[in-house]
C-alpha cells in the first residue's frame, strides 16, 4: 500500500498540472480495488489453516473492559476467526460481527458451535457495511487496521452505529510497532497514533487513550513485545 501511495503521489503531481482529474480518480479507484482483492486473498489464505492463527482466547484488554459491562448488543468489525465475538456471546451478548474473509467466518462459526453459542457473522467490509443508526451498546475494534486514506471516515461511520452512552473498546498497533516483528501491518501508514485516534473519536463524552508496550501471546502471528494503543470511550 505504501508503494501505491508513493506512486499515486508521483502520478498526481504529473497529471494535475494538466487538469487531468479524471485520470487521477480512475487511478485511485484502480488502486483501491487492487488492494481490496489482494488483502481478501491474503486473509483467506491465512485463515484457511486448521489451527486458529490468533488463538481462540479473547484479547486481554478487550476482556478486561467487556467483563465490566452489562450485556446488550455488540458489534465486532474485522473479526477474523471470531475469538472475541464468541467470548461476548458466552457472556450473554447479542453478537454481530463482520469481515471480508469467508475463511474467517467459517472458523468463527465453527468456534461458536464448539462453545455452544450463536453469532451473526456477515461477509462485508468497512465501505459496504450498513446497520441502523445508534443500534449497538458496544463496538469492539481489536487490531482492526484499515486503509489509512479512509481511516477517519470508517471510524466515524462505525460510531454512528453506537448508541448514546455506548462503549468503544479498541486495541491496535501503534506506529512504533513497525520496529518490531511481532504482528501487525508492515506499512507504517496503516498503524495508529494516539493523536489520530483522539481526532477520530472527538465526539466521545469520555475517552481514555494510552500507548504502551505489552507482551503478545495470541496464536502464531501475535507473539512477543509489541507497541499498542489502548482506547476506551463512552459516547
Amino acid at each position: 500500500m505504501l508503494l501505491c501511495i508513493k506512486f499515486y503521489s508521483t502520478f498526481s503531481n504529473n497529471n494535475l498540472k494538466f487538469g487531468n482529474r479524471s485520470a487521477e480518480l480512475n487511478f485511485i479507484t484502480s488502486v483501491l480495488k487492487l488492494k481490496k482483492i489482494t488483502m481478501n486473498t491474503f486473509w483467506d489464505e491465512r485463515f484457511a489453516a486448521d489451527v486458529y492463527v490468533y488463538s481462540t482466547e479473547p484479547n486481554l484488554f478487550y476482556k478486561k473492559h467487556l467483563d465490566k459491562l452489562m450485556p446488550g448488543k455488540i458489534l465486532f468489525p474485522a473479526e477474523g476467526e471470531g475469538r472475541n465475538a464468541v467470548y461476548a456471546a458466552e457472556k450473554g451478548w447479542d453478537v454481530v460481527a463482520f469481515d471480508s474473509s469467508i475463511e474467517g467466518k467459517k472458523k468463527a462459526e465453527k468456534l461458536a458451535v464448539k462453545k455452544g453459542v450463536g453469532i451473526d457473522y456477515q461477509i462485508t467490509d468497512y465501505e459496504n457495511v450498513h446497520f441502523k443508526s445508534e443500534s449497538f451498546d458496544c463496538i469492539v475494534l481489536i487490531f482492526a487496521h484499515m486503509n489509512p486514506l479512509k481511516r477517519t471516515d470508517y471510524h466515524r461511520k462505525l460510531l454512528s452505529y453506537l448508541k448514546p452512552g455506548g462503549t468503544l473498546i479498541l486495541e491496535a498497533f501503534s506506529k512504533k510497532q513497525i520496529e518490531n516483528k511481532t504482528g501487525g501491518p508492515r506499512n507504517v501508514e496503516m498503524l495508529f497514533s494516539a493523536e489520530e485516534l483522539r481526532s477520530d473519536f472527538t465526539i466521545f463524552s469520555e475517552l481514555i487513550v494510552s500507548e504502551t508496550n505489552i507482551t503478545l501471546d495470541e496464536g502464531t502471528f501475535h507473539q512477543g513485545k509489541a507497541s499498542v494503543i489502548h482506547l476506551a470511550g463512552k459516547k
